[in-house]
């Protein structure tokens, strides 16, 4: 039973994540965490950190590892041929329709409309995790006496040095989980 449960909850992620992985995190979220329980909210956040570097897509990446987590080698098989099918039927679909009719306007119209609902899923995603990492993911409610200080410290400094040098975000992220590992043995 658990197989048929990976394959549908992912392949409905698949199948409803326009815009990439990180637009499909919120969907990802409520199929793990909220409607299967396959994670908690805070394993949910170590599952996107986890998916976000290692290589390949964030969606595939986290299928697999929830598969794995749910049901070993071949769960992880399984959620990951539900999330990726989705998309191959869909862009095979897609290519033969464009090519057919790429020079209509309303083609171009639909595409452009689509631009701002991606923006809204990236958003809703990164406030979640953003949420989840500054006070800890659990059911107490958001205020500043719950926060996080080292983790938003983390993120403040992170952010500050992406933006403002040429570090390489591998480098960043590195030595931010270095010295985020090192604060959290001390604090």
């Amino acid at each position: 039973m658990n197989y048929i449960k990976l394959f549908l909850s992912f392949f409905q992620v698949g199948l409803f994540s326009i815009g990439g992985g990180y637009a499909s995190l919120p969907m990802i979220k409520r199929q793990v965490v909220e409607l299967n329980h396959w994670l908690t909210v805070t394993e949910y956040t170590d599952l996107i950190t986890l998916s976000g570097m290692t290589p390949g897509p964030i969606a595939i990446n986290s299928s697999t590892f929830v598969g794995t987590r749910v049901a070993g080698l071949p769960g992880a098989i399984i959620a990951t041929l539900g999330c990726i099918l989705p998309s191959v039927c869909i862009v095979l679909l897609l290519a033969f329709l464009y090519k057919k009719f790429q020079n209509l306007a309303i083609v171009k119209g639909i595409l452009d409309s689509l631009q701002p609902v991606v923006v809204a899923l990236i958003a809703s995603a990164g406030v979640s995790i953003i949420i989840a990492a500054f006070w800890g993911g659990g059911s107490t409610p958001v205020s500043m006496k719950h926060i996080d200080t080292i983790a938003v410290f983390l993120f403040c400094s992170s952010l500050i040095l992406l933006r403002k040098t040429k570090i390489n975000p591998i480098f960043i992220m590195s030595g931010s989980g270095l010295l985020g590992l090192m604060l959290y043995l001390i604090f």
